[in-house]
Formats: C-alpha cells, sequence, structure tokens
C-alpha cells in the first residue's frame, strides 16, 4: 500500500492516526481551508483511501501541497500472516525499535473482532506473558495502531476492537487516547464505544483518565486475588495494587452502558484452587462486573501450565453460585501461536 510519491520513507509524515484538530493544523500548515481537515478525515477513516492524491475533492494544488510536506496516508500492509485451522488470523505488523508487533483477528459468528497491539513489547513484566518477556522497545504511535485496524484484508468485516495485543494501553496514552477519539468520533470511524474493550493491569492515573474521558468498555488483569501471589506473577502489583485498582473502579457506573470485566488466566495448582475462587468473589464483591477464566496459552521455558477443564469449569461454576458473573473464554489460535508475542518473538529470532 505505498503511496506513490517522491517522499523518503524516514520524512514520511501519516495522516492516519490525526485527530481533527491535529488534521485542521495539517490543513493550516499546507494553507488548505480549515473544512479541508473533515475531507481529509472522511477520505481516511470512512472512504480508508491510501493515497493522498486520492482525495479527489482536494484540489490537486492542495494535494501537492500535502505530499510535498511530507504527509501520507500512512498505510502498511502486514509483514506476515499465519492462519489458525479455527479462522483465527495473526499478522505482524512493522513495529518500533527492531520489534515488531502483532494484530489478531477473530472470527465468532456475527462478531469479528481484532486484537491490537499498543506497544513493541512492554515494561510491566507479567511472568506469564511472552512479550514481557521480550523487554519494552517503544510505544506506538496513533498512526500504527489505526494501522492495525484499517490494513488488514478483513478491515470492513470488524465489529469489535480489543486492546489486548502486545503492550500496556495505559502505558502510551498519548496514542491511545487519540485512537480511541478517531474509533468513536463522527467524523473518524463512528464507531459506538460500546464495540471497543481497552485491557489494562491496572495503572491507576491512567485508569482514572480513560474512565472519565472514554465511554469504552474496561477490562482488568487480575489473575490473583491475593496481592503477594498476584505480584509474583505481576510485579505491577507493587506499584498498583488491585485492592487500589478495584477501590477505582467502585467510583465508577459500569450499570448500564459500559462494561467492566476482571481477566483471569487459570495456572494449574498456582490460583486455581477454590481459596482463590470464594477470595476472588470476595474481592469483587459489589463491583457490577464480570469475570473471563482464561486458559493459559502454555509459552517456552515457562514452569506454569494451564489449569485442567474440569476445574475451569468447577471454578466458574462457584463464581456464579457466589454472585459474580464468570464465562469460560473459548481459546482461539493456539496452533498458530495465538498467545501475544509468540510471533513477534519468533521472528525476531528467525
Amino acid at each position: 500500500m505505498e503511496e506513490k510519491n517522491s517522499t523518503n520513507i524516514s520524512q514520511a509524515r501519516p495522516l492516519i492516526g490525526l485527530t481533527l484538530e491535529q488534521l485542521r493544523q495539517v490543513a493550516a500548515e499546507c494553507c488548505l481551508p480549515r473544512f479541508a481537515a473533515g475531507q481529509i478525515a472522511k477520505w481516511l477513516y470512512d472512504k480508508r483511501v491510501t493515497s493522498v492524491e486520492a482525495m479527489t475533492d482536494i484540489s490537486k494544488d492542495g494535494r501537492r501541497r500535502l505530499t510535498e510536506a511530507g504527509y501520507t496516508v500512512g498505510r502498511e500492509e502486514p509483514l506476515t500472516t499465519a492462519r489458525s485451522a479455527d479462522g483465527t488470523v495473526k499478522y505482524l505488523f512493522r513495529g518500533v525499535g527492531g520489534r515488531d508487533v502483532e494484530a489478531v483477528y477473530i472470527p465468532d459468528h456475527e462478531r469479528a473482532t481484532i486484537c491490537v497491539s499498543s506497544q513493541a513489547g512492554c515494561k510491566m513484566g507479567c511472568t506469564f506473558c511472552m512479550t514481557g518477556r521480550q523487554g519494552f522497545h517503544g510505544n506506538l504511535s496513533a498512526a500504527a495502531i489505526i494501522n492495525q485496524i484499517l490494513s488488514i484484508p478483513e478491515s470492513e468485516k470488524l465489529t469489535n476492537i480489543v486492546f489486548m495485543g502486545m503492550g500496556e494501553p495505559l502505558d502510551n496514552m498519548e496514542a491511545l487516547m487519540p485512537a480511541l477519539e478517531i474509533l468513536t468520533a463522527k467524523w473518524g470511524f463512528a464507531w459506538s464505544p460500546k464495540r471497543i474493550t481497552v485491557s489494562s493491569i491496572g495503572k491507576l492515573q491512567a485508569l482514572q483518565q480513560l474512565l472519565t474521558h472514554t465511554k469504552v468498555h474496561v477490562a482488568i488483569s487480575i489473575h490473583s486475588p491475593f496481592a503477594a501471589e498476584r505480584e509474583r506473577l505481576m510485579p505491577v502489583e507493587r506499584a498498583y495494587p488491585i485492592k487500589e485498582v478495584v477501590e477505582l473502579l467502585r467510583g465508577f457506573d459500569f450499570s448500564h452502558q459500559r462494561r467492566l470485566s476482571f481477566e483471569y488466566t487459570m495456572f494449574r495448582g498456582v490460583n486455581d484452587s477454590q481459596r482463590h475462587c470464594r477470595a476472588l468473589a470476595e474481592r469483587l464483591k459489589g463491583l457490577d462486573a464480570r469475570v473471563n477464566l482464561i486458559r493459559f496459552h502454555a509459552i517456552p521455558d515457562s514452569p506454569l501450565s494451564p489449569s485442567d477443564p474440569d476445574r475451569m469449569v468447577e471454578f466458574r461454576d462457584t463464581l456464579n453460585a457466589l454472585g459474580i458473573t464468570a464465562t469460560i473464554r473459548a481459546s482461539r489460535g493456539e496452533d498458530i501461536m495465538a498467545a501475544c508475542g509468540m510471533l513477534a518473538g519468533k521472528q525476531k529470532q528467525g
């Protein structure tokens, strides 16, 4: 999807990922009328063009000025594709800091979800996460996030977006917030916030900002109700205790438009006992939330292993009996290394 112009790629300035206000600044810089920003936004996010030259209601001279200023649409095709027998497709995109990133397309009956990355690598250091093992290589730009959504072949089919790919979304608010604005604004994709879920370990200040300024669904990674045990799985428990995260969440209304969920990956003999189950129910008591129980996708050289399926069912049923809505998330794409970071890690090693 390269644009046909003479701009050096190192000087290219992508237009995707820019908000309407930022596009107004671009229009002013290129001596275009203010209303041209809305025209550009429509070409980018509604008509989904791949070149500035295709923006035909902008004058030929205006398009020339955009190109001469280094602006391109900024679309980039995936580098590699891996397809699962269950229909899941993992795409590898150019990232930052020498580390490529992944987006995963997940078809499920009438739903078509894309799981997007927000960082190359991750700082959070969760012991069960392949991405965390790779270290942190850099934040993705809003352009790189939006490109994952626009540049997969199934883009037009998408019904939902989850920020659950590589990285901690709330550790990259500078790109996350513009991306969410573009996805939900009338001049952008015009999606309902109910079609978008942002997952987080619970960075408190950023989480409060997300909850205050957006209406997207929120998913919190918890993985253990006990602070000391959660810390062994997720070192960020020291900085962002789950107790404080839950208390922050209690200050917001999740009873109507917005959904709150907790992600709970189950590890055999680590966090799958009835003791954990009852403590989890007590921790979340009074919150209008659901728990997604996740089967662990084993990663190389990890001492952790997946919980027994019967144990997961028992855990789910006990939570439901205790008044906490719980479901077991279907495992998808294991045959294509769908655990986050595995394809990128394999490509790097190769």
